[in-house]
C-alpha cells in the first residue's frame, strides 16, 4: 500500500509530502493544485512502468513541467517525484542536460534514483541507487555493486531491466506500479462507451475510459465479489439489482432492475449519477485488484464516489485512492491538520508543506537527493 507522495518543483508544487489513507479526499478551490498533484502521481506512474521520460513531453518539456515560482539563486534546474510504500519505496530527481553536451537540450536527464525497501532509506534498506549513468544493485552478498546493465540519460534504470533475477526489487516495484489505474476519464455522456453493448468476455479490470464495463461487471457478477456489488447497488438506489442480458453471440447489455418496475433500465437509459455509481463500484471491487487511483473533479461526483464506497466492503479498497474536488467549503482548515477521515484541503498556502507524515518519512523521500553519503553506500545518519 502506498503510504506516502513526495512532490517537488513541479509546476504549483515546489515541496510537498502527504500521506495516504485508504481513501483520500483532496479538496481545495480552482487554481489550488489539485490537478497537479493527481498528474504528479500519474507521471511517477509512467515513469516506474515503462521507465521513459517521454510522458513529459506531452506536458511541453521539463521546463513546462517546473515549478512556477521563484527559485534560489544558484538552485539546481531539479523534479523530483517520490512514493513510500509498505514494501517498496521510490524516488527520481530529474534535471536539464549540461549546455553543449546533449543533442536534445530541452529534454529531461535523470539526475539520481533509489529503490528502498519499506517507508525510510537507510544504507541497509537501499535495494538499487543510480547517480548519474551508473546502476548498483543489492547482490546475493548483501552489498551494492555495479549493476550489469547500462543505461542511458533519459531512461529510468527501469527501463532498461531486462532480468529480473538481477535485480528482482526492481521488477517487483514495476510490476506493481502497472497495477495502478487511473479512472479520471469515465466518460457519462450520452455516447459514453459504457453505455453501449460490448463483449461478456473475461475482463478482470475496468478500462480507464470505462467502454469495457459489460465485460467488467460479467466477470464481476460471474467469478467476483458480486453479493458486495450487488449489496452496494441495492443500498445506493433502494434495493436495485444489476443485471447482465447476454446475447447468443456472446454480446451483454448493461441493466438495472428496480424494485416493482416491470422492465429493467438499460446503461443508455441510467443517468450520469447512476452509471458514474457503476463504473466506480465496478473498478472498486474488480477481481484483479489494483493500486488504485480515482479523481473526481467536482463536489457532487466526489460526495457519490463516498457514498459507493461506503457501502463496500473494507477489505475491497485496500489501496490509496486519492480524489480531488473543487468544493471550496473544504478550505476552512490547513492541509497539515487532515482529519482522519482521509479529507486534505488544498490551496495555494499549501504548496509547499508537509502532510500528515513522520519526520523521518519526509525525510526519507527527498533523501536520495540530499544524502550523497546514502546513494554511494558510505554511513549516513537516517
Amino acid at each position: 500500500m502506498l503510504r506516502t507522495l513526495a512532490v517537488e518543483n513541479y509546476r504549483s508544487l515546489q515541496h510537498l509530502v502527504i500521506e495516504l489513507a485508504p481513501l483520500t479526499v483532496v479538496t481545495g478551490a480552482n487554481g489550488s493544485g489539485k490537478s497537479n498533484l493527481y498528474r504528479a502521481l500519474r507521471l511517477l506512474s509512467e515513469i516506474v512502468r515503462a521507465g521513459a521520460l517521454s510522458s513529459l513531453a506531452a506536458e511541453g518539456g521539463l521546463r513546462s513541467a517546473l515549478h512556477v515560482g521563484d527559485r534560489d539563486r544558484g538552485a539546481p534546474v531539479a523534479l523530483r517525484l517520490g512514493f513510500a510504500a509498505d514494501e517498496l519505496s521510490y524516488a527520481i530527481d530529474l534535471g536539464l542536460p549540461q549546455p553543449g553536451v546533449s543533442p536534445f537540450p530541452l529534454d529531461p536527464e535523470v539526475k539520481s534514483e533509489a529503490v528502498w525497501s519499506g517507508e525510510i532509506l537507510r544504507p541497509s534498506t537501499i535495494a538499487a541507487d543510480r547517480r548519474s549513468l551508473r546502476v548498483r544493485v543489492r547482490s546475493e552478498a548483501g552489498d551494492l555493486q555495479i549493476a550489469p546493465w547500462s543505461v542511458t540519460a533519459t531512461e529510468s534504470m527501469l527501463a532498461t531491466l531486462a532480468d529480473p533475477d538481477t535485480a528482482p526489487e526492481l521488477y517487483a516495484l514495476r510490476e506493481r506500479a502497472r497495477s495502478w489505474r487511473f479512472y479520471d476519464s469515465l466518460r457519462t455522456d450520452p455516447d459514453a462507451p459504457a453505455r453501449r453493448p460490448g463483449p461478456a468476455t473475461f475482463t478482470p479490470a475496468l478500462s480507464g475510459d470505462g467502454g469495457t464495463l459489460p465485460g467488467a461487471l460479467a466477470t464481476l457478477l460471474r467469478i467476483g465479489n458480486a453479493e458486495a456489488l450487488q449489496r452496494a447497488v441495492g443500498d445506493a438506489f433502494d434495493g436495485a439489482q444489476v443485471e447482465i442480458d447476454e446475447d447468443d453471440r456472446g454480446i451483454a447489455r448493461v441493466a438495472m432492475r428496480h424494485p416493482g418496475v416491470r422492465r429493467s433500465f438499460e446503461a443508455a437509459e441510467l443517468s450520469d449519477g447512476t452509471l458514474r455509481f457503476l463504473l466506480l463500484a465496478t473498478a472498486l471491487l474488480a477481481p484483479r485488484p489494483p493500486g488504485r487511483v480515482v479523481r473526481v473533479t467536482d463536489a457532487p461526483r466526489a460526495l457519490a464516489v463516498r457514498s459507493s464506497t461506503s457501502t463496500l466492503d473494507a477489505g475491497a479498497i485496500g489501496s490509496p485512492l486519492p480524489l480531488s474536488s473543487s468544493s471550496s467549503t473544504a478550505l476552512t482548515s490547513p492541509i497539515g491538520s487532515r482529519s482522519p477521515n482521509g479529507y486534505m484541503p488544498l490551496n495555494a498556502t499549501t504548496r509547499d508543506t508537509t502532510s500528515g507524515c513522520s519526520s523521518a518519512v519526509a525525510r526519507a523521500m527527498f533523501a536520495p537527493f540530499e544524502k550523497p553519503a546514502a546513494m554511494s553506500g558510505r554511513p549516513a545518519r537516517s
